[in-house]
């Protein structure tokens, strides 16, 4: 043999070697490499898209404790301005009881005033008859100077 024929032999072999290679080797090997490509490339996508959701759940959350914290702080301030508003409340009731219950209390006292002024009055004139009649040693007749008494009461 002869170094052509075996080098002839050797490219022969070996093209055939290329054919086989490019029919039956190649194209699933292909096939693989853009499958594992576009799994590769999906994974990143959902990779991604996974970032932005979780950035915009922690925007949606923060928006949320915003919001919470917003509404509690009104909810707190409503709450002591509705304090505010009862205590004003109780105030202006136990003012208005404390009115009452002095001016019930003035009246009271006008009254018992006006009665002790009449007793006393009554008292005075008791003992104006009694010191006349003393004076006079006799007895006044009470019946018969009613009028004298009662203008005598209306004096003092």
């Amino acid at each position: 043999m002869n170094i052509n024929a075996t080098l002839f032999v050797q490219a022969l072999s070996f093209a055939f070697l290329i054919w086989f290679a490019v029919k039956f080797i190649w194209p699933p090997l292909t096939r693989a490499i853009e499958e594992r490509n576009k799994r590769i490339a999906d994974g990143l996508a959902a990779a991604e898209k996974g970032k932005a959701a979780l950035v915009e759940a922690e925007r949606k959350g923060e928006a949320s404790m915003k919001e919470a914290r917003d509404r509690a702080s009104g909810v707190l301030t409503e709450s002591e301005k509705r304090g505010t508003q009862i205590v004003d409340e109780a105030r202006q009731a136990a003012k208005a009881e404390a009115d009452r219950i002095v001016a019930g209390a003035r009246e009271q006292i006008a009254a018992e005033v006006a009665k002790a002024r009449t007793e006393l009055r009554e008292q005075v004139a008791r003992l104006a008859v009694a010191g006349a009649e003393k004076i006079l040693q006799r007895e006044v007749d009470a019946r018969a100077h009613t009028e004298m008494l009662s203008k005598l009461k209306a004096e003092l």
